[in-house]
């Protein structure tokens, strides 16, 4: 079980491994594109990740939650579309996209898991 400490530390690694990953993108349009959208999707899921753990209400760490899942999911749209464009390839985004299928799977459990009231 992944603690929220361990989750904070984890989605922070996945908002800097993504600006790395974004900064290696070609330096024209649609790297430019891809890139500053990524950045923002990526850094977005850790900073509502940490403002979700400060939530006062239930109420309010579910709505968190809701945005960081769909952040990591845009962010995982952000690096495929990299390589469904062939501006990148498999092997740079291979870890990526893992680490967002995991954490979009955490927090779809965790809304679930709130959905049903446990």
């Amino acid at each position: 079980m992944t603690t929220t400490i361990e989750l904070i530390d984890r989605t922070k690694l996945f908002a800097h491994r993504c600006v790395k990953f974004s900064l290696s993108l070609p330096k024209n349009d649609l790297g430019n594109h891809i890139r500053k959208q990524l950045i923002r999707s990526s850094t977005s899921v850790a900073a509502n990740y940490r403002a979700a753990v400060l939530g006062q209400s239930k109420a309010a760490f579910k709505a968190k939650l809701s945005i960081v899942l769909e952040e990591v999911d845009e962010s995982q749209f952000w690096i495929e579309f990299s390589l469904d464009e062939k501006i990148v390839n498999s092997a740079k985004t291979k870890d990526l996209f893992i680490e967002a299928n995991e954490l979009k799977s955490i927090f779809f459990a965790s809304r679930k898991t709130m959905n049903s009231g446990k």
